[in-house]
């Protein structure tokens, strides 16, 4: 199928796009195949369609150019396939408030536009992912053990975020492909050791572990290959503290080293670092990172969700 029509298809499905509606693609120099094939496919469903290019970000969580941030503020849905994210910026959150619907595409490459976590059933990630979040807004505490590490982390007052791909109303917004339920944990709560063996933002897909100590929500070191690739997130600690608890839900999605997807494949968890005034927390930081943990065992509270990468509820 062409990217125009594939992009037809999210647009309809995903995010409901209406004619007459304003739709602006955001993109940047490196996905510009895929940004045209967006605008392209939003004229033929008869909405006002515009495409803004930027150059490309320095890191995930860097804001966009100021032009580009009111621009999003004024459309009715805003889609954005560049290459570092957008999904923890000020901008994002400005224009979730004047009701703009956003889907975030991080990382996409034309390949992942056309199989993968794109191809889901939605409805089914759409109700295991509010699962996920009812019982990470109910929970106080989170325990993930891999290999031997435990990290705990506070829960207790934050809420739970779906991102299941679906974002029809005002002000929704979340990746696409998606497929996951994510929460901000308290940021000096959170304490011990994680192995990420998946993918790490920085890095990509992981031929071997990394070792992450945390104390007071803070990273205290990083071991492993490729680890000193991971320097900003020792650069200040508002960098190095943990900044999300995610669940992927998503069961077409393949770990691929792209983190918009890796992030959602069914059965993993990710914590992430750096920003998360996005979604519930209150730390700002230069960069939001994740690292993505292949066949975890979680516990939200004394509730057993996960089990070696299996779902347990």
């Amino acid at each position: 199928m062409e990217l125009k029509e594939i992009a037809k298809n999210v647009m309809t499905a995903c995010l409901a796009v209406k004619p007459e509606e304003d739709v602006l693609i955001i993109t940047d120099d490196t996905r510009l195949t895929i940004g045209q094939a967006l605008y392209e496919g939003a004229k033929e469903l008869g909405c006002e369609a515009m495409l803004m290019v930027m150059r490309e970000r320095e890191v995930s969580g860097q804001e966009p150019p100021r032009t580009v941030a009111e621009a999003m503020k004024a459309a009715d849905v805003v889609i954005c396939p560049t290459a570092k994210s957008l999904t923890h910026t000020n901008a994002k959150i400005a224009a979730q408030k004047t009701g703009t619907r956003i889907a975030t595409m991080p990382g996409i490459t034309e390949e992942m536009f056309r199989q993968g976590a794109m191809t889901a059933d939605y409805k089914a990630v759409e109700v295991l992912t509010a699962k996920v979040c009812e019982l990470l807004t109910k929970a106080s505490t989170a325990t993930i053990i891999k290999d031997g590490c435990i990290l705990k982390l506070g829960l207790a007052g934050r809420d739970g975020v779906p991102s299941p791909g679906v974002y029809r109303e005002r002000g929704q917004c979340g990746n696409l492909p998606s497929g996951e339920g994510y929460i901000a944990p308290l940021e000096n709560e959170v304490e011990g050791e994680v192995i990420v063996d998946g993918s790490m933002v920085g890095i990509g897909k992981l031929d071997s572990p990394l070792k992450f100590v945390i104390h007071d929500g803070k990273i205290q070191s990083i071991t492993g290959e490729k680890s000193e690739m991971l320097d900003i997130l020792l650069a200040n600690d508002r960098n190095r503290t943990v900044a999300e608890l995610g669940i992927g839900t998503n069961e077409a999605a393949i770990l691929n080293g792209i983190i918009l997807e890796d992030e959602k494949v069914y059965g993993t968890v990710h914590v992430a670092f750096g920003t998360n005034t996005s979604f519930g927390g209150v730390n700002k930081a230069d960069c939001h990172m994740d690292g993505i943990i292949l066949k975890p065992t979680l516990y939200l509270d004394d509730l057993l969700v996960i089990q070696n990468g299996e779902f347990m509820i």
